[in-house]
This record gives structure tokens, C-alpha cells and sequence, in this order.
């Protein structure tokens, strides 16, 4: 499944961009889906950044889902490079549960646009339906089936809420620094 989003900010690249890299954990009261966000490292390397950060989701699960997967599991490890030079993030996300059938990684861009910034982010989900482990074979392609739909709205809805938590963190800053 491919997953595109163009999310529009009204204040510059250079303040969103820094902004989403250096205050991801400051943004977690503006976004309802994510209970916390642990920065696990960060290193600076050849002009870019690697952060590997751990998050811990939460909402609604559906209930073809419910008997496998508990909100508990909806936590991940997010592998990051920031490359300022060219206003990019290229991530990947490891899953707490049915890690070996769960690839999900995409870039986001961030794109100067009259005074805006615009978040480009493209994404790649895929399930393999035979590594879902503990589920009867005849039911591991709806179970792959259903979890592409949940993660993929689950994607859509953090991509939304971080654009709505970055927008919100810099008016309230920008307008406290005023």
C-alpha cells in the first residue's frame, strides 16, 4: 500500500523542519493518537542526524483486530535520518507486534511554498500475511488485510495530528515571543 500526504503549515521550512526534528516530544499533547514519545538516541554524522525514537500509540482499535492485537502493541521504534541540506526525512518503523510481517518506511519532503511549508510524505506499508505468527493460516490474509487498513488510517491520522501539533506549537511560540 502506498500512502501520499501533502499537509500545509503556514510558517517558514526552516522553523517547521527544526521544529518537527528537535520537538517531536513537545508536540504530543497535540496529537490524541500518540500517548508519549522517547527519544532513544541521536547522533550527528556527515551533516545529517539519526534519531531513533519509540512511540507509544493509542484510539480506537477495530474489532476484527481486537483479539490480537491489544492497545498495548500499538507502540513502535522509529528510525530517522534529517538531512538539512536538503530539507529531508527518510524514516522506517519497526512494530512491537507482528514486527517480521509489518515493513512500513517513507520520506517526507518539506517543500518552501509562498511563505508555507508543505510536508510532502510518501510511505510504503506492507503486511506479509504468511509472517503473521499465532494466527489459523486460513485467516492470516483477512487479519494482513484488515491490520494494512487500520495502520494505514493509523499513518494518515498521526501525519494529520503531527502537521496540527507543529502548526499549534508555533503559534503558541511564535506568538509568546512577541
Amino acid at each position: 500500500m502506498l500512502i501520499n500526504a501533502n499537509l500545509s503549515i503556514p510558517f517558514p521550512r526552516s522553523l517547521v523542519y527544526i521544529t518537527y526534528r528537535d520537538k517531536l516530544r513537545e508536540l504530543v499533547p497535540y496529537m490524541p493518537n500518540v500517548r508519549d514519545i522517547e527519544l532513544k538516541s541521536r547522533r550527528c554524522e556527515n551533516e545529517r542526524i539519526y534519531c531513533i525514537n519509540f512511540w507509544r500509540g493509542g484510539g480506537q482499535i477495530p474489532l476484527a483486530l481486537r483479539a490480537i492485537l491489544s492497545e498495548a502493541m500499538l507502540s513502535w521504534t522509529e528510525y530517522q535520518t534529517w538531512d538539512e541540506s536538503n530539507f529531508t526525512l527518510e524514516w522506517q518503523i519497526e512494530t512491537q507486534a507482528f514486527t517480521k510481517a509489518v515493513f512500513c518506511a517513507g520520506q517526507n519532503r518539506f517543500l518552501s511554498k509562498n511563505g508555507t511549508t508543505v510536508i510532502e510524505n510518501r510511505t510504503e506499508l506492507r503486511i506479509n500475511p504468511e509472517s503473521i505468527e499465532g494466527v489459523p493460516q486460513f485467516l492470516k490474509k483477512q487479519i494482513a488485510s484488515t491490520l494494512e487498513k487500520f495502520l494505514g488510517q493509523k499513518i494518515v491520522a498521526n501525519f494529520i495530528q503531527t502537521r496540527e501539533g507543529i502548526q499549534k506549537y508555533l503559534e503558541q511560540t511564535v506568538t509568546n515571543q512577541i
